[in-house]
């Protein structure tokens, strides 16, 4: 201890000793980057059930409503069905989906694709793009009117 370090001791002055930084100890497996074929995909991994009905009456779109409500995909056949049967069944799920903020598709002439917001319906066109129909366009078109 120098003459300088004794009188400041006196004083009530101490120096402060810095300490080094010490570089967060890190794990082995972690120093290293990670390879892996492994790709995340949204929705936690969980697939997707699509539900396929074919209602014989109007009686049976409740059902198909509930599997829509719970953020399931669902193709409806319709050629089973009578035609004012039908186009009521068309109009229950189709305000159905446009509550929930889905998207409805025309599949073929009576086969009809719901699909909630979760769900992203895409479709391949071989011909140039066109103007999409209206649904209510292609609901009549389904009846003939």
């Amino acid at each position: 201890m120098g003459l300088m370090d004794k009188l400041m001791n006196l004083i009530g002055i101490e120096e402060v000793e810095e300490e080094p930084e010490m570089e967060p100890v890190v794990p082995h497996d972690e120093r290293r980057p990670r390879k892996t074929s492994l790709v995340s995909l949204p929705g936690g991994g969980r697939p997707v059930r699509v539900v396929v009905a074919e209602p014989s009456s109007f009686d049976e779109v409740q059902h198909i409503s509930d599997q829509l409500k719970s953020r399931r995909p669902v193709i409806v056949n319709l050629e089973g069905v009578e035609k004012d049967q039908a186009q009521a069944v068309l109009h229950f799920l189709s305000g159905t989906i446009y509550a929930l903020d889905g998207q409805m598709q025309r599949v073929s002439t009576s086969i009809f694709l719901f699909a909630p917001p979760n769900v992203e319906v895409g479709r391949e066109q071989s011909e140039p793009a066109e103007r999409p129909e209206p649904k209510e366009r292609a609901i009549n078109h389904f009846f003939g009117k």
